[in-house]
């Protein structure tokens, strides 16, 4: 952190700017809390995603929630009108008048907002790329080498006063969503699920997706050694996946992939006695609710963003090519994934620990 300073006015109005993706929205929680827990009384906003906002929607500990289109804004300079809508945003972001700004983002775009709002303090990691650190009042030196992206956070919410012992995931999932998705099973599997694993086989990158036909015999094997049945989530990209599954798959599954909006597939997942995926923001989500995981990774570092939780287990090969952090195979054969048996998967989630009933 840059030298010392005086001791600055407890804030009043705070923002907090992390606008994706889906898993980096959930490492963030615990600045969240940690705002919330320090200054009870302060008005919490919090400028995120268009797509990510509805995981936002209604939490207990934000008075706002401010959504950033970045797609539309990334083309304000070939389009005026979007560029007029863009000066529009950032004068009602700086109308706000925020006091304290935690970019946690890291980036050009988040570093100008955090500028642009005009706030007296306005904290960002000093190793922000694409020179966002220069848009800062207070740089924050983060933990050095394969440091989990939920400890960096940490840091700066400590570097900026918050109180943070222990990193809490508040999502604020209401009681009324938990019933929603108890009937949706229900209806979906048409009758009562007692117990079900959450299998969530999507992921982002094309290098991170295990193959639909190692899904399917692991569902199959954990069906044969007495698992509870299965629910497929997911997004609506993911329904060919998903459907492929149901195909290969011999035991009964229940298709909900497409069906859930993130607060409802958070619910889920809530409800679920482990949750089976590969590196995804969905597995972050679980990671934050405490339900067991066994996650199989491959082009990524699960000591830099792995699943945040005791009751996980990561699966994935040494190999000498990974981890690459590529979104697609760099040497054409994707063996980090392809190469990894159902059965090293099937193993993990025999021996992970099960949420009772």
């Amino acid at each position: 952190m840059d030298g010392p300073r005086p001791a600055a006015p407890e804030p009043q109005r705070i923002l907090i700017i992390k606008p994706s993706s889906l898993g980096d929205v959930v490492h963030a929680l615990p600045v969240l809390a940690a705002a919330r827990a320090t200054y009870p009384r302060a008005y919490l906003a919090w400028l995120v995603g268009t797509s990510i906002a509805p995981l936002l929607a209604r939490h207990p500990l934000l008075d706002e929630v401010i959504e950033f289109d970045r797609r539309r804004y990334g083309r304000m300079l070939q389009n005026p009108r979007i560029l007029a809508e863009f000066v529009r945003f950032v004068r009602d972001l700086r109308r706000r008048r925020f006091d304290l700004v935690l970019d946690l983002q890291g980036l050009a775009r988040s570093g100008f907002l955090a500028w642009a709002t005009g706030a007296r303090q306005r904290v960002g990691f000093r190793a922000a790329r694409e020179l966002a650190w220069a848009f800062y009042t207070r740089r924050v030196v983060t933990p050095a080498g394969d440091t989990h992206a939920v400890e960096k956070n940490v840091a700066l919410a400590r570097a900026a006063g918050l109180r943070l012992d222990r990193p809490e995931f508040p999502l604020g999932l209401r009681p009324e969503e938990l019933d929603h998705a108890r009937a949706r099973i229900t209806t979906a599997a048409g009758g009562p699920l007692p117990a079900f694993t959450a299998v969530v086989p999507g992921a982002r990158w094309p290098s991170k997706q295990w193959p639909a036909e190692k899904f399917a015999e692991l569902i199959d094997a954990l069906h044969a050694a007495g698992r509870p049945p299965v629910v497929l989530l997911g997004g609506p990209d993911e329904r060919p996946l998903a459907a492929a599954i149901v195909r290969a798959v011999h035991a009964p599954v229940v298709d909900l992939c497409g069906q859930t909006d993130v607060r409802a597939l958070a619910a889920v997942l809530a409800l679920a006695q482990q949750v089976i995926c590969c590196d995804s923001g969905p597995m972050h989500i679980a990671a934050a609710l405490g339900t067991p995981i066994v996650a199989v990774f491959g082009p990524t570092n699960p000591a830099r963003t792995g699943p945040y939780a005791a009751d996980a287990q990561v699966v994935s090969r040494a190999l000498p090519c990974a981890p690459c952090y590529a979104r697609r195979c760099p040497l054409g054969h994707h063996d980090c994934l392809r190469g990894l048996a159902a059965s090293v998967a099937r193993d993990a989630a025999l021996q992970s620990s099960r949420r009772p009933k």
